[in-house]
């Protein structure tokens, strides 16, 4: 796997930063794919099971669309930021159903941000993401810390 410079560090993320996600269509066959070895609930294998349910369709399990929300953050903006993973996620909320063809996109928005004491040359970067259909509704919502290198010549203790 290439490596690609980083182009965002911890000092670029600055409160109310908002970045983009990457938009993505969602197909029936990948909902179907990923419900038949992750979550094989009716609602998530078939049109017709799903329009019997609450959700009006053939929809993506929650764990699907938060697979779907990492991709397209990664493509959005983390793949050139110099990010050392995450410790965690504080809250992850499926807001309404994503269905067979809902294009995804949304934002991720810096919360808050501080260095690590017990590491100087990183960062912990905390974002409230949120992912929207086509219509613009809502329908996933999460909060979590990032850990982000700071630029190279600052790592000293700048």
């Amino acid at each position: 796997m290439r490596m690609v410079k980083a182009r965002y560090y911890y000092e670029d993320f600055s409160e109310g930063l908002s970045l983009p996600l990457a938009s993505r269509q969602v197909t029936a066959e990948e909902i179907v794919t990923f419900a038949s070895e992750f979550d094989p609930q009716p609602m998530h294998l078939s049109e017709e099971a799903g329009r019997a349910s609450i959700l009006g369709g053939l929809s993506a399990s929650g764990w699907h669309t938060a697979s779907l929300f990492m991709r397209m953050m990664y493509d959005g903006w983390l793949h050139e930021a110099a990010s050392e993973g995450s410790p965690g996620i504080d809250f992850m909320e499926w807001k309404k159903p994503v269905l067979a063809g809902d294009t995804l996109s949304g934002r991720s928005t810096v919360a808050a941000s501080r260095l690590l004491r017990s590491r100087p040359g990183i960062g912990l970067v905390r974002f409230l993401h949120e992912v929207e259909n086509q219509k613009g509704i809502l329908v996933m919502r999460g909060e979590n810390p990032i850990m982000i290198r700071r630029r190279p010549d600052l790592e000293a203790g700048a």
